[in-house]
């Protein structure tokens, strides 16, 4: 197959994660402009960092003032991921990779595109890397640039009530996994509660440091109480 036929075929296998990108970074372009950010600010936050989670968390502290190394951990901590994610698709990469394509390939690397890539069968070629990264990353930016400008123009109300899709899509990605898992069951309602909290008893803890807080101790949690069992050789 030739490298134009790997590029479209990404293409059109980006088609459904750029429109499901569309909605949701409408919401964040939105939460964007009424954090303070002007919509070219918002664009090039979803241009540059591509993660959705790590974008509202960062947009939250900077709208608190907070520090550089509060926003370094909490991106740490919540696109770590990522690294794995890298690490399971290096094994299904073709030998036609070479490291300047990884690191092109390691920027679009999302929880969408991942789940799209290694469900391919045959090896990945960079063509068809660059055919989904570039139909994905289209909606998210298109989706934030709309959302920033519409958010400087429609009334508070409604910009209040659209601004809330970013956690809808949070919802829709938890509930599969955790009626699957109790431990991602768990996991879930003791970060909830700890985020709660934190909020209601702690609130010198910055918002930040409590994303921190709650992750880590909801996953050591979640590790004790439903440990992995050991794999037999």
């Amino acid at each position: 197959m030739k490298k134009k036929s790997h590029f479209l075929r990404g293409l059109v296998h980006g088609i459904p994660i750029a429109l499901g990108y569309l909605s949701v970074s409408f919401g964040f372009g939105i939460r964007a402009v009424n954090g303070g950010l002007s919509v070219l600010q918002a664009t090039l936050i979803s241009l540059l960092n591509l993660t959705s989670a790590g974008q509202l968390a960062g947009i939250d502290i900077i709208a608190a003032n907070g520090t550089l190394i509060e926003m370094a951990l909490v991106q740490l901590t919540i696109n770590i991921r990522y690294s794995l994610m890298a690490l399971s698709l290096s094994q299904k990469l073709d030998a036609s990779f070479s490291a300047p394509h990884r690191l092109l390939v390691s920027y679009g690397i999302t929880d969408e595109i991942f789940g799209v890539a290694a469900s391919q069968k045959e090896p990945l070629k960079p063509s068809y890397f660059y055919g989904l990264m570039l139909m994905a990353v289209s909606g998210w930016v298109l989706g934030t640039f709309l959302g920033a400008a519409a958010g400087e123009l429609l009334p508070a109300a409604v910009t209040n009530a659209l601004g809330i899709l970013m956690y809808g899509m949070f919802i829709a990605i938890i509930i599969p996994p955790a009626r699957k898992e109790r431990g991602i069951l768990v996991a879930v309602l003791i970060a909830a509660s700890l985020s709660i909290l934190c909020a209601k008893l702690l609130p010198m803890i910055s918002g930040g440091f409590a994303v921190i807080i709650c992750a880590v101790l909801a996953a050591v949690a979640a590790a004790l109480i439903f440990p992995r069992p050991e794999e037999e050789a």
